[in-house]
């Protein structure tokens, strides 16, 4: 009837134009595009246009194709109407998974996925799960298989985790059997005081009398160390008939003052080289965690030489005879494990190799002339796939999530810690003072009167390098570009989206808050959450999909929030060459950029050096 219109936004709109276009009806339109046999009701097609309803499953999809196909209009045409895009197709059939796994796995499979070939279907799953799902790198892999083999030792009370009965009791009688243990245990309770004495010696603002120590341990370090020295533990707790080939020291036997044994840093080093297949920075770490112990002087094991009435000999690790001298000389015992552990360190280090390079994941950018620019493309695809606010609140709610997650990631270049408990003062709020934030370690985001914008202040003790000479004891204080409709985005996720994503549930104070559903009413992120969601937006948007066509970047990785600092560190280099303005872009020093972030590349030195040389040239 017409060739020329105004395109409409919506999909019920444009559905409705193109039917007029032909002078077709739904009836008629039904009547020619289902094929005899096929099983779909007019009565949906009715719906479509009347605007009650929208295509979702796999089969309305095709139906949508033909129309296309019918109407001579581009593919996919349709489809990026639907009010949620990013709506993964119902009825996807992925036999042999449970069905959680298959609703997780809809969102990267093709609408066309059910009427592919058995073997196209297999290909296309193992890329899914080997490149989207695990990652695809070597350590990614070894961390997949380690993870079937669990061993460890937890401190409940330490870590708030509830104790299991096994070991919950006061009695040890029954511990006598847990030498052939395979998994994780509960600690018993003579190891929990030990670690908790140490955990208390290396956290309180003073030291008892008489005592002496050399650095505090944050709340980060104390439950890094509680998690490590569990692995230990749990190593040598393992059974040596099991899949984890630990050495079965039974549980009642389990001391700190087993650690004054050079042997047995030896056994553990020598376990994690035969589990990994070589050595790696990790051990050279665990021996340094040893030499602290033992410092002459400030040294918490050497400190307390009580702990050696504690020690029995344990077969094939600690003889008898190696117990009676270390109780009759514990300062020598210190001293010898000082030295050993030392001359370990530098043996390691010459043979140590980097097994998880966290540039790997993120190679495509940093290779990029403007790594910002194309990490920006992932913003973008979020952007491109929001759904409609009106009919679908918490998918709008967690896609405006998603897109600040990365846009203020790229701002401010803070690490997860801060960016996760960055607190939120809604315009019109009183912001919290200075002092309130030190107290709490926390930044927070507000609107700046003075600057008309949305600032970000952080005091300097909510940072890891707190006493870095970055700092110099001032706090960290940005104002944030209105870029890209930055402001307008903040605005509506503070005053709707973020209040759709608490739905009705104890508010955490926090910026980024989770969605809160019935089964957990907890809103708050912690470490493993906040590096799922950010890994979650990375999987969905940015991964290209080359069976969807979905995905910002070829060859980019699931990855977490810390590569977005080596994202800005790179550009900064790639751009002045300097380590000391990178330094500035994620709160650190020239000296670390140097040796951690900065991924500079000898074509862009060599690069940079030409265009500085190449002007000689064109001034002639």
């Amino acid at each position: 009837m017409f060739t020329d219109w105004v395109d409409p936004p919506s999909f019920r709109e444009a559905l409705v134009l193109h039917l007029g276009r032909f002078s077709e009806s739904y009836y008629q339109l039904h009547r020619s595009i289902v094929r005899p046999g096929e099983k779909f009701d007019r009565a949906t097609l009715q719906s479509w246009v009347e605007g009650r309803r929208t295509p979702q499953s796999t089969t309305s999809l095709e139906l949508l194709t033909r129309i296309e196909r019918r109407y001579d209009l581009p593919l996919g045409y349709f489809k990026s109407k639907l009010p949620n895009p990013a709506r993964a197709a119902s009825g996807l059939l992925v036999k042999g998974l449970p069905r959680a796994e298959q609703r997780r796995l809809a969102w990267h499979l093709p609408d066309d996925f059910n009427s592919r070939s058995l073997k196209e279907q297999k290909e296309i799953l193992d890329w899914v799960q080997n490149v989207v799902i695990s990652g695809a790198t070597e350590y990614r892999r070894f961390q997949a298989q380690a993870m079937k083999l669990r061993y460890a030792i937890r401190f409940p009370s330490l870590t708030g985790k509830q104790m299991t009965a096994s070991v919950a009791s006061d009695e040890t009688d029954d511990l006598d059997d847990q030498a052939d243990h395979i998994g994780v245990v509960d600690a018993p309770p003579r190891l929990v005081s030990e670690l908790t004495e140490l955990v208390r010696f290396k956290t309180t603002t003073l030291t008892d009398i008489g005592f002496q120590r050399i650095g505090v341990w944050n709340e980060e370090t104390t439950a890094q160390k509680i998690e490590h020295f569990g692995l230990m533990f749990g190593a040598l707790a393992a059974s040596p008939r099991g899949a984890v080939h630990g050495h079965g020291v039974p549980l009642k036997d389990m001391s700190f003052a087993m650690f004054i044994f050079p042997r047995v840093w030896d056994w553990y080093v020598q376990w994690r080289e035969r589990r990994r297949g070589f050595f790696t920075r990790w051990e050279c770490d665990m021996l340094r965690n040893a030499m602290a112990l033992v410092r002459s002087e400030t040294g918490w094991l050497r400190q307390h030489p009580e702990l050696a009435s504690r020690l029995v000999p344990v077969e094939g690790l600690i003889s008898a005879e190696e117990v009676e001298a270390v109780r009759g000389d514990w300062q020598g015992a210190c001293d010898f494990l000082h030295a050993h552990a030392g001359a370990r360190v530098k043996e390691i280090e010459r043979v140590a190799r980097i097994h998880r390079d966290p540039f790997e994941p993120i190679l495509p950018i940093l290779e990029a002339s403007s790594p910002v620019a194309e990490y920006l493309k992932i913003a973008d695809e979020i952007l491109k796939l929001r759904p409609d606010a009106r009919r679908f609140p918490r998918a709008a709610a967690e896609v405006a999530r998603s897109y600040l997650l990365i846009r203020l990631g790229l701002h401010l270049g803070l690490r997860q810690k801060n960016l996760r408990q960055l607190m939120v003062c809604p315009r019109g709020h009183l912001p919290r003072s200075e002092r309130q934030l030190e107290a709490q370690k926390r930044g927070e985001i507000r609107w700046s009167e003075r600057d008309h914008g949305w600032e970000v202040f952080v005091p300097a003790v909510a940072f890891k390098n707190a006493h870095s000479s970055f700092f110099a004891g001032k706090p960290f204080r940005l104002v944030l570009p209105d870029l890209g409709g930055l402001y307008d985005h903040i605005s509506a996720y503070i005053e709707r989206h973020r209040l759709a994503l608490l739905n009705g549930a104890e508010d955490p104070g926090t910026f980024f808050v989770k969605t809160v559903k019935r089964n957990s009413r907890d809103a708050s992120y912690n470490q493993n959450t906040f590096y799922e969601a950010w890994r979650l937006v990375i999987q969905r948007y940015g991964v290209f999909n080359p069976y969807t066509g979905r995905g910002a970047i070829k060859g980019l990785l699931p990855h977490g929030p810390h590569n977005v600092r080596d994202v800005l560190a790179t550009h900064i280099l790639k751009h002045t060459g300097s380590y000391e303005q990178a330094s500035y872009a994620i709160q650190d020093t020239p000296e670390m950029v140097a040796k951690h972030y900065g991924r500079f590349l000898p074509q862009d030195k060599a690069a940079m050096a030409a265009q500085i040389l190449n002007r000689v040239w064109e001034a002639a």
